[in-house]
């Protein structure tokens, strides 16, 4: 049996970042039913990339929302809200991304619905919390905002965003995260509780190991690297580089250890760790020169010989 078979799930969400939390606890057994707006249903529906459609809808819309029922109500219509409140009364978690207060407005934020289901776990997306004078912002901007865009790409480039939904991605398995301790908690209570999570403290989490550093090296801003750039804050040769007839990846290895597999004295002089770091741009300017004078096989078939 799935873990969370015999629950239900009411999921007022949209997009990615909700319904990709309702996603994973259909997976894992639960009972998911989507409730979507009247006439015109989940805005994903539309949302579609290189025009593929399945009938009428997207096929990301159907990629997020597979395994899903769909319950379509106005819920400005007071009969509409009466079913829906009939579902909610019935349900394990209920899970919405409107924006701060909306639920509230409509007569579905968590101090009413709890009054018809105590045991019920309310889970809320949002793109910057639910309070300040960021609250309202739109979620479009959440790379920007959190710094992240300033990871990417050369030290030459400008701002470079994920070209994925990194931040709805990432909220919604923090959200999924959120749900199972409060049911857990729900467990040996009996009662259930409220889940809030937003789109940038999950792009702030993921970025822990830059603001670490940040916070203990004097606030200093990162400096990507002038070419093969990977990780602002990590030493040479962290980068993919070009081969004769396609790219290598080199994690955080020894640079003297490749000097013996490209036979490179000048790669060879940086025998110091402590230059990998601060002579980067150098090392991998003539890391990048080696790999590219034979193919990929090659170095890889020479590590191994060599033991590496």
């Amino acid at each position: 049996m799935l873990p969370l078979a015999g629950l239900m799930v009411l999921d007022f969400s949209q997009y990615l970042a909700g319904p990709s939390a309702a996603l994973r606890l259909a997976d894992m057994g639960a009972r998911v039913i989507k409730v979507e707006r009247l006439g015109r249903g989940d805005g994903s529906r539309r949302l579609n990339l290189r025009n593929q459609w399945v009938d009428d809808d997207s096929v990301l819309f159907h990629t997020i929302n597979r395994g899903k029922e769909s319950f379509m109500a106005d819920l400005k219509d007071s009969r509409a809200l009466v079913r829906v409140k009939q579902l909610i009364a019935q349900a394990d978690v209920l899970i919405e991304n409107f924006r701060p207060g909306v639920m509230d407005n409509i007569g579905l934020g968590y101090d009413a619905v709890k009054m018809l289901n105590s045991r019920l776990v309310y889970a809320s997306v949002t793109g910057y919390g639910t309070r300040g004078r960021w609250a309202k912002k739109a979620g479009l901007l959440i790379q920007a905002m959190s710094g992240l865009t300033w990871l990417n790409g050369d030290f030459d480039q400008p701002p470079t965003p994920f070209t994925l939904s990194v931040a709805d991605s990432l909220a919604g398995a923090h959200l999924v995260e959120g749900i199972l301790a409060c049911l857990f908690r729900r467990g040996r209570t009996q009662q259930g509780g409220r889940v809030d999570i937003s789109l940038m403290e999950s792009l702030l989490g993921m970025q822990f190991e830059v603001l670490t550093t940040w916070l203990n090296d004097g606030h200093q801003p990162p400096r990507r690297c002038a070419k093969n750039n990977a990780h602002a804050w990590l030493s040479a040769p962290y980068g993919i580089y070009q081969t004769a007839d396609g790219y290598i990846a080199l994690a955080m290895g020894s640079v003297t250890d490749l000097a013996r597999i490209f036979a490179s004295d000048r790669l060879a002089a940086y025998h110091d760790p402590t230059s990998w770091f601060r002579c980067r741009d150098d090392i991998k300017a003539i890391i990048a020169n080696c790999t590219r004078q034979r193919s990929t096989a090659h170095w890889l078939t020479l590590r191994q010989q060599q033991g590496y």
